[in-house]
């Protein structure tokens, strides 16, 4: 396997995850203005131009084979509405972990973000035949811990102090894993509350 992951489209009936562009940066702005979205990340997202370093940062780190990142697209409006990636990428011990995902306030609970994590495992254990994916938040996160345990990603732990954000605040991590045995089980969960989902959408 190639040390280095190539771009790659994942499509779905609503998420379209397209690899990521310098050019996405001023949709990514509009989408994710709102400050709440960037109140528990290591760096505050407060202009376009935090947004364009955002999205530099990101292909810079793909270049080294660090990242994968994509910019999230509603296929309903073909809105750029957030952004996802696999991070901290170890093709050689067949892990990575999926990361700096976000998505504009306005499209959460419509499934957006459900569909993109299906689409990043999918590719992550049936096309690239990894044995572990990783997803790690902030301790004062809850709700991402609970979307994470929704998955049916499993804790493993919690590392204090583990990271440093931009204003000096140290934040304490957790951890999750899917691994390689519990996918099919994941998957079929994922798939049954997307059915769920676009159900309670056509009866709206």
């Amino acid at each position: 396997m190639s040390q280095v992951l190539q771009p790659v489209m994942l499509e779905g009936v609503r998420a379209r995850l397209i690899p990521l562009q310098r050019e996405h940066a001023a949709a990514l702005w509009q989408a994710g203005a709102d400050e709440s979205l960037w109140a528990l990340q290591p760096r505050p997202i407060q202009s376009l131009a935090d947004m364009q370093a955002y999205v530099d940062t990101a292909l810079h780190d793909q270049t080294h084979g660090l990242d994968l990142p994509w910019a999230t697209q509603d296929k309903r409006t073909c809105a750029i509405v957030g952004s996802t990636r696999f991070m901290d990428i170890a093709l050689a011990h067949a892990r990575l972990e999926i990361g700096a995902t976000w998505l504009s306030p306005m499209l959460q609970r419509s499934g957006i973000n459900t569909e993109a994590k299906l689409l990043q495992l999918t590719h992550a254990f049936d096309t690239l035949g990894l044995e572990r994916v990783v997803f790690k938040t902030e301790t004062l996160n809850t709700a991402s811990r609970q979307a994470i345990l929704k998955l049916g990603a499993t804790q493993e732990g919690i590392f204090m102090r583990h990271l440093r954000a931009d204003d000096d605040r140290w934040r304490d991590m957790v951890y999750f894993a899917i691994l390689r045995e519990q996918w099919p089980q994941v998957k079929q969960r994922l798939q049954e509350r997307l059915a769920a989902a676009r159900m309670e959408n056509q009866n709206e």
